[in-house]
């Protein structure tokens, strides 16, 4: 396998780092929380064999820098990005999309959007907790984040939201920003990623989980659409607030919901596993 391509892309407010390899219909990975495109690294070279595979990371995030680093962090702004990926790399036909976690989330407003670009989205464990009945418990998380962080500082708000992710589990902490939480056994690709991780987490905790946690999708459009849809979870994430939303949103629209291997991060910690389920998802 050949390494990927680097390219770069001018959006609004942002430039873009993405990278293709392979060939074949086009499959956009979106990322999730600090992850960035080094979050595919274990899953991309087997999805290539059969696609054109487009990861990047996500504006602001890695690579991809900010026009304004202080600009409010919007899923729509980051589904329009996601967008004209599509439009650059497949303008003539609709693309496969797989968004994980926040990236699911820009998936579903993508879909949502444009469903004219896409044949097919696969949505891992989107945190849309506006969807679910406690809603207003999941907002006052997200307020004592905020109040942690402008007080405290960065850990003991990552401390105060994974435990808000957790609470109903009985499990350790594992962090939403893509990676396990530290002492967990991770591949080595993982861990080399962990200073990235650490760079990225003030601005994901700061500005993408209020901005992500707080979107409201469109029922009735993702109802229309459902055929389109594929929502995932982790098996091992039954009991966590990420997994309620999909399970949520996969009883409303009245599909089945996947379940991949591992928790919520389980493309970090399972990939094999993990991207042999995403191929079988991408061809129901």
């Amino acid at each position: 396998m050949t390494g990927p391509t680097p390219g770069s892309l001018r959006v609004n407010g942002a430039t873009l780092h993405y990278e293709v390899r392979g060939q074949g219909p086009l499959l956009l990975l979106i990322p999730g929380g600090t992850g960035g495109a080094a979050a595919f690294d274990g899953i991309v070279d087997d999805l290539a064999a059969a696609y054109t595979v487009a990861t990047y990371d996500p504006r602001g995030m890695s690579r991809s820098t900010l026009d304004d680093p202080d600009a409010e962090q919007r899923v729509s702004e980051h589904a329009d990005d996601a967008f004209r990926l599509l439009e650059l790399l497949s303008p003539g036909e609709p693309a496969r999309v797989f968004g994980a976690s926040s990236g699911a989330i820009a998936a579903l407003h993508l879909l949502t959007a444009h469903p004219e670009r896409v044949v097919r989205v696969v949505a891992h464990e989107p945190p849309v907790v506006e969807v679910l009945p406690d809603a207003a418990e999941h907002r006052a998380l997200l307020a004592r984040v905020d109040e942690t962080f402008r007080a405290q500082g960065l850990m003991p708000a990552m401390a105060v939201f994974a435990a808000g992710l957790k609470k109903d589990s009985g499990k350790g902490a594992e962090g939403e920003e893509g990676e396990a939480s530290a002492g967990a056994e991770l591949p080595p690709q993982a861990a080399a990623r962990a200073e990235q991780t650490m760079a990225d987490l003030p601005y994901f905790l700061g500005r993408i989980v209020p901005g992500f946690m707080s979107y409201v999708p469109d029922l009735h459009r993702l109802e229309a659409l459902s055929d389109r849809l594929v929502l995932a979870c982790g098996q091992d994430s039954r009991g966590e607030l990420p997994y309620r939303p999909a399970a949520f949103l996969a009883e409303r629209l009245g599909t089945e919901l996947l379940h991949f291997p591992g928790g919520h991060v389980g493309l970090t910690t399972h990939p094999d596993e993990f991207g042999e389920s995403l191929r079988k998802a991408l061809s129901v």
